[in-house]
Formats: C-alpha cells, sequence, structure tokens
C-alpha cells in the first residue's frame, strides 16, 4: 500500500470547447488531466444540473487514476462529502476495485475510505428534460436494446464514447441520432507513473461512461439514459474476505440501483438511467439478438473488447479475435441459435475446434477447477446450459472433455426497472 495521498483536484466546463475536465494529482506531485469532449449540446442546459453530473463524473473517473498508488487515504480540499455519497464512492472504490485488488494482492482495507464533512446535501432540481439517450458500443446487447426501441417505436438518439474523432460504422445504421463523446484518458502521465512502480488492473469502467453519459443527457436536455446490460456480473470469482470479487461490479443489478439512486438524489428524480435489458439472462439476450438484429448485423458487430477497444484503435469496422475468453463466451451464447457454418464464418472458424481455447472453455464452463476469466460472461450453468443446447441443435464437434449438464433456466425474469414504455411489456 503507497503512502502518497490521491487528491481530487477540480473539474470545470469549457462551454466554448463543449469540454469537460478533471485534475487529479498524488501529494507526492504527479499529476493528471482527464478530459471529454461533447460534440453536440443544445442551448440552453441546465446549468446546475450539469454541474451535479459533472461532479458524478469527476469522483468516479479519478479512479482511474487513483489505482496508480492505492491508499485508505484520499483528500477532497475543494468540495464535499454527505453520508450517502461517501459510502457511495467507498463501493466505487472497494467492491469496484475488486478484480484490481485480487490480482495487486491488496485487500479491502488497502483501498480508500471516504468519510462524509457535511451534512445531508441531496437536493433535486426542477429538470424539465425530455427524451431518450441510448449508450451504444457496436455490441450486441446495444444494438439489440436499439431494435427493441424501433420496434416500439420510441425516439431515440445514441451516444458512442470514442477515444478516436470515430465511431463504428454499424452504428450509423441504427435510426437514432448519433452523438459521439470523445474521452481523452491521461495515457502519458499514466505511462510516466507506471515506470515509476504504479499499480495497472480493471475499473469500474461502466460508471465512469455512465456518469458522462448523464453530462451528455444534460447537455442535450435529454430526461433518459439507457445502458445495454442484461443479468451479468453477479457470479463472484473468488473472494477476498468479505469483498466479493468480480470483474464489472459496475455492472450489476445492485450496481446500477445505486448509481441511479445518486442521479435521483443529487440531480433529479425525473432523470432515469439503467437497462430495459436487465430482466433477461445472457442467453436470452443471444437468442433475441438472433430473431430481432442477426440478420441485419452478423457480419458487422462485435462484443469483442480485445480486437476493437484499446486506447485510440480505429475500429470502424468491428471484428473479433476468436482467441479471448469474451469471443468464447459468445460463441457459447450464439451457438444454440446458430448454424455451426454461419458462426464459423462470423468468427473466422468454429471455435470448439481451437485446441488453444481449450483452457478459455473450461474456466467458462466451470470444468476441472480452471477458474472463471475476468470478463464480462454469463454464469457458468447458463453457458454449459448454452453448450448442450448446441449440441442438442447438431453440426457442433464436442469440446475435448466432458460438460456437466445443467438446467439453467434462461428464460427466467430477474429484478430490473420498470422501462416497459420504451422497449414494450415485452421485449
Amino acid at each position: 500500500m503507497s503512502d502518497r495521498v490521491f487528491v481530487f483536484e477540480s473539474y470545470e466546463f469549457v462551454a466554448e470547447k463543449r469540454q469537460a475536465i478533471f485534475h487529479y494529482s498524488f501529494t507526492s506531485g504527479e499529476r493528471f488531466t482527464e478530459s471529454v469532449i461533447f460534440n453536440d449540446i443544445n442551448e440552453g442546459y441546465d446549468e446546475r444540473a450539469l454541474d451535479s453530473v459533472l461532479f458524478l463524473a469527476f469522483i468516479v473517473a479519478g479512479v482511474s487514476y487513483y489505482k496508480a498508488w492505492p491508499s485508505r487515504r484520499i483528500k477532497i480540499p475543494h468540495y464535499h462529502l454527505d453520508k450517502w455519497q461517501a459510502e457511495f464512492l467507498n463501493n466505487v472504490y472497494q467492491e469496484g476495485l475488486s478484480q484490481f485488488a485480487f490480482e495487486n494482492n491488496l485487500k479491502r482495507e488497502d483501498l480508500a475510505f471516504f468519510e462524509a464533512d457535511i451534512d445531508d446535501q441531496s437536493m433535486k432540481y426542477n429538470y424539465e428534460g425530455r427524451g431518450v439517450l441510448a449508450m451504444q458500443s457496436g455490441g450486441k446487447d446495444s444494438l439489440l436494446l436499439a431494435r427493441l426501441l424501433e420496434k416500439n417505436g420510441t425516439a431515440y438518439g445514441t451516444l458512442y464514447i470514442s477515444s478516436t474523432d470515430a465511431a463504428p460504422s454499424v452504428i450509423s445504421r441504427l435510426s437514432g441520432d448519433m452523438h459521439i463523446a470523445k474521452r481523452h484518458v491521461d495515457v502519458s502521465a499514466l505511462k510516466d507513473a507506471a515506470a515509476n512502480g504504479a499499480y495497472n488492473g480493471h475499473v469500474p469502467v461502466t460508471f465512469i461512461v455512465g456518469a458522462y453519459a448523464l453530462v451528455q443527457a444534460v447537455l442535450l436536455n435529454k430526461s433518459t439514459v439507457l445502458t445495454a446490460i442484461g443479468h451479468e456480473g453477479e457470479e463472484p470469482h473468488a473472494f477476498l474476505d468479505d469483498l466479493p470479487v468480480t470483474h464489472q461490479w459496475s455492472k450489476t443489478w445492485p450496481s446500477e440501483q445505486l448509481f441511479a439512486e445518486y442521479v435521483s438524489r443529487y440531480t433529479s428524480s425525473s432523470i432515469r438511467f439503467g437497462s430495459p435489458l436487465r430482466h433477461y439472462s445472457e442467453l436470452h439476450i443471444a437468442e433475441m439478438f438472433v430473431d430481432h438484429a442477426w440478420k441485419d448485423f452478423s457480419m458487422d458487430f462485435s462484443s469483442c473488447n480485445r480486437a476493437n477497444y484499446a486506447q485510440s484503435h480505429d475500429n470502424k469496422q468491428l471484428t473479433w479475435c476468436a482467441s479471448c475468453p469474451k469471443c468464447a463466451n459468445s460463441y457459447l451464447l450464439f451457438a444454440p441459435f446458430v448454424s455451426r457454418d454461419e458462426l464459423a464464418q462470423v468468427f473466422g472458424h468454429d471455435l470448439f475446434e481451437d485446441e488453444s481455447l481449450s483452457e478459455t472453455f473450461k474456466g467458462l464452463l466451470g470444468v476441472d477447477g480452471v477458474m472463471k476469466p475476468f470478463e464480462c460472461i454469463g454464469e457458468v450453468d447458463e453457458l454449459r446450459r448454452a453448450y448442450h443446447m448446441a449440441l442438442d441443435r447438431g453440426g457442433f464437434q464436442k469440446l475435448p472433455f466432458d460438460v456437466p449438464t445443467s438446467e439453467y433456466d434462461y428464460h427466467q425474469s430477474f429484478d430490473a426497472q420498470d422501462f416497459s414504455d420504451l422497449v414494450g411489456e415485452r421485449a
């Protein structure tokens, strides 16, 4: 654990440049600046609401730099937290960094501890925005959400958060107006930190991009921000004493509720945030994607992070690396609903026949004690069900090891917020 203290310095919004800027430092002298440029702004946006969501983005995005030298001690010299905000941030900087802690041999007590220094400062502005902003990546979940909105006759705009000025071309084929926010992570300062022994690892990125989506929504006077996340991330990979280790804590249902409550408390109860897909398992979402979107997007979409989403990478044309856990997971999910030949065409080859993926599939399917990969993937029982459904469908070769059967009910409905007015009672 580091002796350095992480400092949340300041944030600002430069309207003429459409740019939000966030400043951080360590008491040992290292400084970091992150910025986001929003391509589109409406005149007359609510400045008080904007400041509220900018503060949320400021405190959440700081985790990308705090992780360089994690410590229990932090400073927020120019801003205040009440008790609810402090607990919110303890969740983000502890639960949200569980994978980071696991991979760097840290424990909960090594991570940031926030304390309140003011009484309740929650407030609800009389925010009068209207309209839907749907976050978009070009992956199966977000493309499916767009199709469901269109099927229900719901007008929407899309938001793609990029490290370049471009977005995947498949997004431009959707009906909604496309907005791009260009995020500039302070890569140079992080590289300098790494050269001086800084830690590295996974952060709760869904909260970061969610906060930026809220900024864009306020700048466009929108009232609803939609993510595209199914029932996922709930199954821990391991435990660090009382800290469950998950890859994407910020994608879980409890986290969505926590984030939505923050917005309701500190910005406006009239702003909705969350995922209309939360009711559905990952396997059910794959089935729905085949029903609603496969015909249009099968050769153009991708959910592979390795091939598409590195900093400053040109990802206008999405692809699959066909060698990572995310690709293997996606192959499993689609195999019950798409023929072997068609699926192999999308991924480049039949992944079940790829010997180099054998250990990856063991981890996904809970075989031989291989640890579940750190990725946004389905649950073990769910993926076992998908595998045996694919074999029952026919055409697929068995993996070179036995996979336990599963009675997982992939059509079960999970707890979620009600967005039925946007996507219909039943998607």
